[in-house]
């Protein structure tokens, strides 16, 4: 099919790669974009992480905690500014506080009732719209709860106490010293916000991921000239350093990059004065995967001049 500058663009904005090289990649892959994104990476030309665009969503990520409980919430405004409205984070602050009446989900925290009112979540969030004259809405929901332990909370960017612009949750399973578990649950969240791990283990990330990795490596390895038995050595190890890169428990920990986060839980069980497991982690980034529609300011001044 014919390679268009539009389409070069989209792959370059994408994956940093040049436009030279962009352009051959959608040629070999017939303007597949994807595939072409996967043969740059087997190239070494693009980043695996490179994202494309800004994203659209504003607002604020929130987070409530109860007991053993904790949950996060996303409500999204149209602009920055009004994230920054008191109304608007008090509105945030409730749903989040109703959200630990639920299961979590978006849908129950949704339809159940808002505090000092007969209305739903969402009536209310629509009453909201009118009053600050912006298109809200409730994103997504999510909870966390231990049956011993503690589920622990850090909000990053935070603009008022409890709400900011990523929020994550981590379930720790102990019966140890709840202050002490607080305190290295707190630390593991941080970690999390930092690296955005895919997984809590190996066995967690995605099939299709880890498929598409391990075809891409092979690609790449078979570059090399080397023989079956080595390249099939070399996608194990390439493999095994994708497991530290994006799984929770394989990472090194930020807070102490000479230990694992496992290997910090395990040594940590000393202040505990219990065993302990990690056993869920939710990281909530405002406004993630969803993206901007960029508009071109000098056509549109320029088209706004022609008109008569």
């Amino acid at each position: 099919m014919a390679i268009t500058a539009s389409m070069v663009k989209e792959l370059r904005d994408k994956t940093g790669a040049g436009m030279m090289d962009c352009k051959t990649a959608l040629s070999e892959t017939d303007g597949n974009m994807e595939e072409a994104i996967d043969w740059l990476r087997a190239k070494g030309i693009a980043k695996a992480d490179k994202k494309s665009g800004r994203t659209a969503a504003e607002g604020l990520v929130g987070s409530a905690s109860e007991g053993t409980k904790a949950v996060v919430v996303e409500v999204n405004s149209e602009t920055d500014f009004v994230a920054r409205n008191d109304a608007f984070q008090g509105l945030v602050r409730d749903v989040a506080s109703v959200a630990l009446t639920t299961d979590g989900s978006v849908e129950a925290v949704g339809s159940a009732a808002y505090p000092g009112g007969t209305k739903s979540v969402n009536d209310t969030i629509k009453d909201t719209i009118g009053t600050i004259g912006e298109n809200l809405t409730l994103r997504r929901s999510a909870m966390l709860s231990v049956n011993d332990g503690v589920v622990a909370s850090y909000i990053h960017n935070q603009v008022v106490d409890g709400l900011g612009k990523l929020g994550v949750l981590v379930a720790i399973e102990s019966s140890g010293d709840k202050a002490a578990l607080a305190q290295f649950g707190r630390q593991v969240a941080m970690h999390i916000a930092a690296t955005n791990p895919l997984a809590l283990t190996a066995e967690e990330v995605d099939a299709a991921t880890v498929e598409r990795e391990k075809a891409i490596f092979s690609d790449s390895a078979r570059q090399s000239g080397k023989p079956e038995n080595i390249i099939e050595k070399m996608v194990e190890g390439r493999l095994r350093k994708f497991y530290e890169e994006v799984v929770l428990l394989k990472q090194n920990f930020v807070i102490n990059p000479d230990l694992t986060v496992e290997k910090a839980l395990a040594e940590a069980e000393g202040s505990f004065g219990a065993p302990a497991k990690i056993t869920g982690f939710v990281r909530f980034a405002l406004g993630e995967g969803v993206e901007k529609e960029e508009s071109d300011f000098a056509a549109e001044v320029a088209a706004a001049a022609g008109k008569k």
